[in-house]
């Protein structure tokens, strides 16, 4: 079976200073978790300042959400395999085109937009239909990740992109054995 996805490229942008927000900071799902369930409540009647709720972090800047989406922003699956971490995301409807993936500041930036025209004459009536929509998510790179062989594969509306550890990082992984008590 021949491979059919299509390399996307990687945009690296080099900070004019050194930033300690997004490198500083270990990746954590949990944290992304946090945040997608704090845009939940607030969305469906959430007061901020609760104790669910902290005011100022945010990944994804797509608010608001548009519709072409669901909820707006793409389903994403990230996983740690053996020597890399891996993001799918679920882009139905869009093309290569139509996704950027960036590097910057110790963040992984995925941005995709979707415009979609329809227009039909006929002799009695005149349909004209206009849809777009935008998303943008961010997710803070773990340590150990070698940035300059970070790829991002598009097939059949499916965008993988693959975080390679660095060579330190392999070697600081230790698999502890678990023991009946």
């Amino acid at each position: 079976m021949a491979d059919t996805a299509t390399k996307l490229p990687v945009k690296t942008e080099t900070p004019a200073a050194p930033a300690e927000t997004g490198a500083a900071r270990l990746w954590s799902p949990f944290e992304t978790l946090r945040g997608e369930m704090d845009r939940l409540f607030d969305m469906f009647g959430g007061r901020r300042g609760t104790s669910l709720s902290r005011p100022g972090f945010e990944l994804d800047f797509a608010f608001p959400r548009d519709m072409l989406f669901g909820a707006g922003a793409p389903a994403v699956d990230v996983a740690e395999k053996d020597g890399e971490y891996e993001i799918t995301a679920e882009l139905p409807g869009l093309d290569e085109k139509n996704v950027e993936v960036k590097v910057a500041n110790g963040a992984l930036t995925i941005k995709g937009e979707k415009k979609e025209e329809k227009e039909e004459r006929q002799k009695d009536y005149h349909l004209s239909e206009r849809r777009y929509g935008s998303f943008v998510r961010s997710f803070a790179l773990p340590k150990g990740v070698d940035q300059d062989k970070i790829e991002a594969r598009f097939a059949k509306g499916v965008l993988t992109v693959t975080l390679p550890k660095t060579a330190e990082a392999k070697a600081e992984e230790k698999t502890i054995a678990v023991k009946a008590a």
